[in-house]
């Protein structure tokens, strides 16, 4: 596994920690390739009950390394964005479609693709310092890492055009009231702060969270009668569960739950 992604797993949390801080965690391949590879295996492994994306350094990603990038260009420039599909696509389904919480510590700016990971995730914790910038309209580009999907549906359609149209940075508090951010710490707190976050999911109903992504991301493409449709289906298979049958035993007992994830 590369070094430019750090991955640990400790009690149920897995923390994917992107790690070319001297290059504020610019996109270069090694990085995509093997954050890609990350998210996957984090994804199917059953120890795994939850996950805290992280940056070192001053920021948590810039987005796309634009000095390899512009090698690409003058070499012929025929692979040169051929990256949205190898790695933005599956890096940013990893995250949204992951059948377990994603919970998002942004420790500085997040730009560009940087950006939408972010987005991607489930819940987004910041520090006071960080920021989002969307940025592609600044180098010719439009969105990618799903950012054309995911930001109107933080912001609304009409924030989401003038964040893309006139690229900015919001910072932290802005963020908040945008609703691009759920929490805003201090710079010193986040690691224990988001850590708490994720950690409690890590130690929540696994695929009651599972059936909860599921159920937001079908609901936001579907009608009303068709989400209430898949409601039911998931609420069949939620109910199935081994958590849900200790969280019910527990309340009738005046206890707290406690969940194993099965």
């Amino acid at each position: 596994m590369s070094d430019t992604v750090l991955y640990d797993v400790t009690e149920g949390l897995a923390t994917v920690t992107l790690n070319r801080p001297d290059a504020m965690n610019a996109l270069d391949n090694e990085l995509k390739s093997a954050l890609r590879d990350t998210l996957r295996e984090a994804a199917e492994d059953e120890a795994v009950r939850a996950v805290l994306l992280t940056g070192n350094g001053r920021a948590f990603c810039v987005g796309q390394d634009l000095k390899e990038h512009i090698g690409a260009l003058q070499d012929g420039g025929g692979n040169a964005l051929s990256t949205v599909e190898d790695h933005y696509n599956p890096i940013t389904l990893a995250l949204a479609g992951m059948p377990k919480p994603v919970v998002a510590a942004v420790n500085g700016v997040a730009a560009g693709a940087g950006a939408g990971f972010a987005f991607a995730a489930d819940y987004r914790v910041l520090a006071e310092s960080a920021a989002f910038n969307t940025s592609f309209a600044g180098i010719a580009l439009t969105a990618d890492s799903g950012i054309s999907w995911t930001l109107p549906r933080l912001v609304g359609p009409s924030r989401a055009a003038d964040l893309l149209l006139f690229p900015r940075s919001v910072r932290s508090g802005e963020a908040l009231e945008m609703g691009l951010a759920h929490r805003v710490v201090p710079d010193g707190e986040l690691a224990d702060q988001a850590g708490s976050v994720a950690r409690e999911l890590a130690q929540g109903p696994t695929r009651a969270y599972a059936a909860i992504k599921e159920s937001l991301a079908y609901g936001a493409g579907h009608s009303l009668a068709e989400t209430l449709e898949k409601e039911a289906e998931l609420q069949v298979r939620a109910g199935a569960t081994k958590d849900h049958r200790t969280a019910v035993e527990a309340f009738v007992k005046k206890e707290k739950p406690r969940f194993t994830g099965e």
